[in-house]
């Protein structure tokens, strides 16, 4: 079993930066990729960014040029670099961990951190 805990959410105006963190405990040896979803109200859960063992990672359209994706897998630890926030930005972002590849559902989740920005 891995746990995950984010922290680094808050509240941001529109322009400006947060940078969330997420450290994994557990069995972090069967862990080969890592990243964050996110979910605004009356939305679904969507894939913000995530990253593997090799340092390979992926974006989602929205978030390309302005968020950065990084951390070492192998340590258990995913960071977020969100700079030029929007209002649209506005979600709990929910850290997560999988057994597979970027492109697999991952298998494990943190209780998430909420990020709010305004305009």
């Amino acid at each position: 079993q891995v746990h995950l805990v984010e922290s680094g959410g808050g509240l941001v105006q529109a322009g400006g930066s947060l940078r969330l963190s997420c450290a994994a405990s557990g069995s972090i040896f069967s862990i080969r990729s890592m990243g964050w979803y996110r979910q605004a109200p009356r939305k679904q859960r969507e894939r913000v960014a995530r990253i593997d063992s090799g340092g390979n990672t992926v974006y989602d359209d929205s978030v390309k040029g302005r968020f950065t994706i990084s951390g070492d897998v192998a340590k258990g630890t995913v960071y977020l670099q969100m700079d030029s926030l929007i209002p649209e930005d506005t979600a709990v972002y929910y850290c997560d961990a999988g057994n597979y590849g970027l492109d697999y559902l991952p298998d494990y989740w943190g209780k998430g951190t909420l990020v709010t920005v305004s305009s």
